[in-house]
């Protein structure tokens, strides 16, 4: 099972949004069968089947055992990851396009950011998985808090200057290196009540 999986397709990305089938795929973290599953939900074991077998046409669930009671074989599914996310690439026409938003102070444009790295970071490993190896990243993340709006601004400011920089001295166009893509945030964070 991965620990993560990007969804592109739009009909396994509804999937993990009903109600049923995502706590099927969530109970399915650990191995169980439909019988298994319909003690545990008390729910009858042919609804549980169904969505067992449309969930494994999707490809979020797969067989990892097959045990034989007499005449009847009982399988066990588990879900192919722990845990999904689905790629703005699922709802096609309205992907949000990064390059018509452009505005550094824009929440709408740092979502559309947001969609095009899950997007593009989900393809890549879902390559480097393919060709079994590693995927070269690095995340940021800190919270700090500002004594004022217009802390926030010069922050603001001179970490544009500061990534500038960087940028300006690490980036090599006449390189024939791989091009990455560098993106940092700022934004509130949620209140923890709405977290």
């Amino acid at each position: 099972m991965l620990d993560l999986a990007v969804l592109e397709d739009p009909r396994a990305a509804a999937a993990t949004l009903d109600p049923l089938r995502c706590s099927l795929l969530g109970e399915l973290r650990e191995p169980a069968s439909a019988s298994m599953l319909s003690q545990r939900m008390n729910i009858p074991r042919q609804k549980i089947t169904y969505h067992l077998n449309q969930l494994a046409e999707l490809g979020l669930l797969q067989e990892v055992e097959q045990r034989h009671k007499g005449i009847m074989t009982e399988r066990l599914m588990q879900a192919t990851a722990a845990s999904y996310v689905i790629s703005p690439e699922a709802v096609g026409a309205l992907n949000p396009s990064a390059g018509e938003l452009r505005d550094r102070f824009s929440a709408i444009w740092m979502l559309a950011l947001a969609a095009r790295t899950l997007r593009e970071v989900g393809r890549l490993i879902v390559g480097a998985r393919a060709a079994n190896k590693q995927l070269a990243t690095f995340a940021l993340d800190a919270e700090l808090t500002f004594s004022s709006a217009r802390d926030r601004a010069e922050f603001s400011r001179e970490l544009a200057e500061s990534m500038g920089s960087l940028v300006a001295k690490y980036h090599n166009p006449s390189a024939s290196g791989r091009v990455h893509r560098l993106v940092v945030t700022l934004h509130p964070k949620l209140k923890e009540q709405q977290s």
